[in-house]
């Protein structure tokens, strides 16, 4: 595998600790450098794994930036962040990229608290303008009349990121807001993760055919330059048709200097501009078109492909194993892997789903190829809406979808789903509209960390009124629910890991589950072991070391109380496992509803802890954590250890009993 060059490969790129040493080379010196540092970022990329395509294409604007502008004590913002390796090499980090996305190692976005060059984290898009707005603002307020001397503020924001709704909400007040110094670079690479959508983006690929405006403008200048008051006609004229022609009209409007677009891997002229910019106050918009995947033939043909790779080999690339190969011989019949992952099982139900059901449609906001929705677009085009960065609109359109006959399927990452919150209340739950929610990326998700960790899905699904929430222990129960919850007539959210599962054979067949039904998966005494989704395995290892009840409880909400009530009253002690933060979780409603059912048993809650679970792999995570088989063990000895009568109160009801009636009046 390859590894992390030595610094002797990198001659100029090896005496660069922070930007001040990057100010102290000659302007000539940084075309190698960015050579350095483009090869740096791939090789890197390949030995550890994580975003490729984008980080290709920002090495000569993270150079630039930096040269030109005082950072740290200026602020720069990177949106998304997975765009910042360059910035991250370049800002002391270096020697740390061998860690990049692993268990105490750097993480793939911006943090404060990694580097103070890192002005504000942006792991969720269109975010840094408002943030830089608030800086700008603060800057203003803070530093002092002299205007010449406050630090500057600059958002680089991604054409995919200003799909975003906020990011336009942000220009919209900065374009009112008195006395403020803010550089928003537009990085037009022409995609976010899966290829951009909308009217936005084909307005943005408009403007690189409207370059012929600068030029036009500048040879009739001084072809008119002897004929002033011809100019001066020709000058009003252009007044009128530049709304037309002028690729910054709706950013001018908006307020902001518009200037570009601009090739982002000619240095020279990114120098140029950016001092130039720098020297100027007021609200200004550079439009910066860069490639994705610059310099690397492989990434620059397919970006998606290498958007997010494992780890490879740059001589070679990314080699895609034929359909089937060293797999079992059904599923090279099928093409399909022997173990497919959660994602998959969704775009296998959806598109089989979809040729029973004309009414189904399937909703993203621009992750077509991590929900696992590329070949339902290909088979159902029609059916397919791809909403861009725009996770509100995405719910509302579904419920509006569903409100006049239609059956929408919104595929959501569980952390983006967080972000259209208010519209799954008020205009879903609140009209019991028949919307099924597949979450994907519930729980950890290793590389990327606490910014898109699944962790608070359980909470705050389960406290919305009408919304129905599962959680399968394995593939072949994510497509049973799915289908269970698309036949629900309400509002139900399905949410399923990252990777694979634990090997369970799929059905083809599509069978639902009963509702609200748990299963019992262990017969034992003792204890009962309640596994909501993924921590039934560990749960299956640790009960058969306990002589433990098993039970997968498949529904979040509603719960099985039948079955609880049987097990609080038959065991001494119940313990709930999720892989989802404790409180307000999976566990905190077991304790509710013993709490209701006037049952008393002591309950043990297992799951997430109340702090934000960092980078590494999702099974390291959980041992740290004693989520998995070994460390549930740990866990109950202790619990039971501190429930042993020499440490129990003696006022205390013995366990499994019912609570006593209350005196009545």
């Amino acid at each position: 595998m390859t590894q992390n060059a030595p610094d002797r490969d990198y001659p100029l790129l090896e005496q660069i600790d922070t930007p001040d040493d990057l100010r102290g080379l000659a302007p000539g010196q940084l075309l190698e450098l960015a050579a350095e540092l483009r090869n740096f970022v791939l090789r890197s990329v390949a030995s550890t794994g994580g975003h490729l395509s984008s980080n290709l294409g920002t090495v000569e604007l993270a150079i630039a930036l930096h040269y030109v502008y005082d950072t740290p004590r200026d602020r720069l913002i990177w949106d998304v962040g997975h765009q910042s390796y360059p910035h991250k090499v370049l800002t002391g980090r270096r020697q740390q990229m061998a860690q990049l996305r692993q268990l105490d190692g750097l993480s793939g976005f911006p943090r404060r608290c990694e580097s103070s060059y890192d002005a504000f984290g942006t792991a969720h898009s269109s975010t840094s303008i408002s943030a830089a707005l608030g800086m700008a603002i603060a800057s203003r307020e803070l530093g002092g009349a002299d205007r010449d001397n406050r630090r500057r503020h600059v958002a680089v924001i991604g054409d995919g990121a200003l799909s975003g709704g906020m990011a336009f909400e942000a220009m919209n007040h900065a374009g009112v807001t008195r006395d403020i110094d803010l550089l928003v670079i537009l990085n037009d690479n022409e995609m976010s993760i899966s290829p951009p959508v909308g009217a936005l983006s084909h307005y943005l690929t408009r403007l690189l055919l409207g370059r012929f405006y600068g030029t036009a403008k500048a040879l009739t200048q001084r072809l008119l330059a002897p004929f002033p008051r011809l100019l001066r006609v020709v000058t009003r004229l252009e007044g009128h048709a530049k709304g037309m022609l002028t690729p910054g009209t709706l950013f001018e409007e908006l307020g902001f200097d518009y200037l570009g677009p601009v090739d982002g891997h000619e240095l020279p002229v990114l120098l140029e501009t950016l001092s130039k910019l720098r020297a100027r106050h007021g609200l200004r918009l550079l439009h910066v078109v860069t490639r994705k995947g610059k310099g690397y033939a492989p990434a620059e043909k397919d970006p998606i492909l290498y958007h997010g790779p494992s780890r490879f080999d740059p001589a070679t690339g990314i080699v895609i194993a034929a359909p089937g190969a060293h797999a079992p011989a059904a599923a090279a019949a099928s093409g399909r892997p022997a173990r497919p992952s959660y994602t998959q099982v969704f775009s296998e139900w959806i598109c089989d789903m979809a040729a029973l059901d004309r009414r189904l449609v399937a909703i993203t906001p621009a992750m077509r190829e991590g929900s696992g929705l590329v070949e339902f677009e290909q088979r159902f085009a029609s059916r397919y809406f791809d909403v861009g960065i725009a996770e509100q609109h995405a719910v509302t359109l579904a419920a509006g979808m569903a409100c006049d006959g239609l059956k929408p399927v919104v595929a959501i990452y569980s952390t983006f789903l967080q972000r259209g919150y208010d519209q799954l209340i008020h205009d879903v739950a609140l009209q019991n509209l028949p919307v099924t929610v597949a979450i994907d990326r519930a729980g950890l998700v290793g590389a990327d960390g606490a910014t898109h960790a699944g962790s608070f899905d359980l909470v705050y699904l389960r406290c919305v009124p009408n919304i129905a929430v599962l959680a399968p222990a394995d593939e072949d129960e994510c497509r049973q629910m799915l289908y269970t919850a698309f036949m629900h007539e309400g509002p139900a959210a399905v949410r399923y890991p990252r990777g694979t599962g634990p090997g369970v054979q799929v059905r083809r067949d599509l069978i639902q589950i009963p509702w609200g039904k748990a299963q019992v998966r262990r017969a034992g005494h003792g204890l009962a072991l309640l596994a909501f989704g993924s921590m039934l395995a560990p749960a299956l290892a640790a009960g058969a070391s306990l002589d433990a009840t098993v039970i997968n409880m498949r529904f979040v909400k509603p719960l099985d109380r039948v079955l609880l009530r049987q097990m609080a009253l038959a065991h001494k002690g119940i313990v709930t496992l999720e892989e989802g933060v404790r409180m307000g979780g999976a566990g905190a409603a077991v304790a509710e509803a013993l709490s209701e059912m006037g049952l008393c048993c002591p309950l043990l809650v297992l799951g997430l802890p109340d702090h934000f679970v960092d980078q590494g792999d999702v099974a390291s995570l959980l041992a740290r954590l004693s989520l998995d088989a070994e460390g549930i063990l740990r866990s109950i000895s202790g619990w039971l250890a501190a429930l042993a009568p020499s440490a129990r109160d003696p006022s205390l009801p013995e366990p499994a009993t019912r609570a006593p009636e209350l005196p009545r009046r």
